[in-house]
């Protein structure tokens, strides 16, 4: 990805930022012109919650070009609390505990490094929801 397009891109691979439809009130992630549940413009801002389940996962052996440094690695389809299914790598996970109905929370880490270019990548991933201490 470029450097322009990473711009572009940054509030939906940063901070989950999708729209809501005005004519259904459906979320919607990643960003688009037409609601696919009502067919209506949604172009409202939307920032999700970040926080979901683990719907289903694959554990990624052979990694694509650029991606080698991370493999293996496992990429999960979770359902956000708010509706979206949003496809993302699982990170700070024990290999062993990785389940369907896992709770995850999103969570900003680097994707790789293009050293050609100099460029830096970062994206939402997803890790297991950390428990908060009572006191």
């Amino acid at each position: 990805m470029s450097g322009p397009s990473q711009w572009r891109r940054r509030q939906q691979r940063l901070s989950l930022t999708g729209e809501i439809c005005p004519q259904c009130s459906a979320r919607l992630f990643p960003p688009r012109d037409v609601c696919p549940h009502c067919g209506g413009p949604a172009r409202i801002p939307y920032a999700l919650g970040g926080r979901g389940t683990v719907y289903s996962f694959s554990r990624i052996m052979s990694a694509p070009e650029g991606y080698e440094a991370g493999a293996p690695y496992y990429v999960a389809l979770v359902a956000l609390d708010e509706g979206p299914l949003v496809t993302a790598q699982l990170t700070d996970v024990d290999p062993e505990a990785v389940s369907i109905g896992m709770p995850v929370e999103m969570v900003t880490r680097l994707m790789k490094r293009d050293g050609d270019r100099g460029l830096i990548d970062y994206s939402f991933k997803f890790r297991p929801v950390l428990e908060r201490m009572a006191g």
